[in-house]
């Protein structure tokens, strides 16, 4: 199990209670050396004076105090001397023994001696003297009582709050550009480059933002290139491309199968070109709506039927509404039923639902075709690259590239594997939430 936190808001927090804790121990080891211990020893020290002074004229061959004695010693001075039995009554059994205090005396007072000590409504201080072993001595500390620990407890308590919070406040400063820029990286990740981020906080985290803005400004105009580029490409292409067309619908009819060969074939080279045109373009300029993934499918299916093909549903009823951009993702379904219909014969398995775990919703496209290869799974979704013969080879191999662009910018996941009795299985999850929502 881990104990130091990973982030640098932690490790920062944790420093610093870290070193706070280490303040207050060296703080109260000087305080209890320097302070308490010389008090204490110097109570001790004045408590065997007064002691020594009520028997001063008693030797350990006399124990015996004349009453008299004592009770002007106690009118003076308010030092009681009782016998065993009336120490008892007057407290002795609340008090609570100290070794070393104990010690402590025994030294002041040359032999050895006891001493307890009574808290309840004040300190007293029970003292069996070796000059008396028979008597306990009452001293009562009238200053010990009347101090008032509250305040110092109080500030103590309210320096380690002020640290702490004035810590955390200091790594939210210090982390919140790293925040900042860390959404902006997962939006340029998923193709969607963010406005420039304010320059702010240390030099060093300035300087780290200021070459992202940079690379982010450069990302975008190669983006704006590569789709003038492509557009420029497209237009000079089918140009020719309809004059070709045009010159074969003049061939004569003996000549009918050529014709109808390079109609196919302009078909196919402007379906490539669509695909170029739409992978390089990310739908930005969509807004997010909550929409019910339920009557996107149905609407898919119903056009779909055209190429009379069976199209089973299997939908989840009460699925949550999801964040998404609608033409983008009805041309997800539209690109996962089209290979569906492409690479398979028969019946065609569209399912919904929902995971309620890890809050997204679902869609499922299952054909009953060959599959593909496991070791071939990770590569479908690189551009340019198509599956296992089995399943054909026309196309330009971008349509799964397509729809994995389209399914990150929803902060989505694709998945594909066979199904155990045979057919691929493209699944689509979108999460209900998604991390920096914009509609833009």
């Amino acid at each position: 199990m881990r104990v130091l936190p990973r982030s640098a808001f932690g490790k920062t927090v944790f420093l610093i209670g870290f070193l706070l804790l280490i303040n207050q121990l060296v703080s109260y080891f000087l305080v209890a050396v320097y302070v308490i211990q010389p008090f204490l020893q110097q109570t001790n020290h004045l408590i065997a004076k007064q002691i020594k002074v009520v028997f001063i004229d008693v030797g350990y061959d006399d124990m015996v105090l004349s009453e008299q004695l004592t009770k002007r010693f106690q009118q003076a001075t308010g030092i009681e001397v009782y016998n065993e039995t009336q120490a008892q009554q007057h407290g002795l059994q609340q008090a609570i023994f100290y070794q070393s205090f104990s010690d402590d005396m025994s030294r002041e007072l040359g032999g050895t001696a006891e001493v307890r000590i009574e808290q309840s409504q004040s300190f007293v201080f029970w003292v069996r003297p070796p000059q008396a072993p028979q008597y306990w001595v009452r001293i009562p500390l009238s200053g010990l009582n009347d101090t008032d620990f509250k305040p110092l407890q109080i500030y103590i308590l309210l320096i380690g709050f002020l640290s702490v919070a004035g810590g955390w406040w200091f790594a939210r400063q210090l982390n919140r550009p790293l925040q900042g820029l860390q959404q902006a990286a997962l939006k340029v990740g998923r193709g969607d480059i963010p406005e420039p981020l304010p320059e702010a906080g240390s030099s060093e985290i300035i300087a780290v933002t200021r070459a992202f803005n940079h690379m982010a400004k450069g990302i975008k105009q190669l983006e704006k290139d590569r789709a003038l580029l492509m557009a420029g490409v497209s237009h000079d292409l089918r140009t020719p491309l309809t004059r070709i067309r045009l010159a074969s619908e003049m061939m004569s009819e003996p000549d009918s199968w050529i014709r109808d060969g390079i109609a196919n074939d302009i078909d196919d080279m402007n379906a490539i070109i669509d695909q170029f045109i739409n992978y390089i373009r990310h739908h930005k300029e969509e807004v997010l709506t909550d929409e019910d993934i339920n009557v996107l499918v149905s609407e898919q299916i119903s056009a779909e039927r055209l190429q009379q093909r069976e199209v089973v549903t299997e939908l989840a009823h009460h699925l949550p509404l999801v964040p998404l951009r609608r033409i983008a993702l009805k041309r997800v379904l539209t690109n996962l039923i089209e290979n569906a219909f492409k690479y398979s014969e028969g019946s065609i398995v569209v399912s919904t639902g929902y995971e309620k775990g890890s809050q997204r919703v679902y869609v499922q496209v299952r054909d009953h075709g060959p599959g593909i290869p496991e070791t071939q799974m990770a590569q479908m979704f690189e551009p340019f690259t198509q599956g296992d013969t089995a399943r054909g080879s026309s196309g330009s191999g971008l349509g799964l590239a397509i729809i994995k662009k389209i399914v990150d910018m929803h902060q989505g996941e694709i998945t594909l594997h066979n199904h155990a009795f045979g057919g691929l299985v493209a699944t689509v999850y979108l999460p209900l939430k998604q991390r920096g929502k914009a509609n833009s």
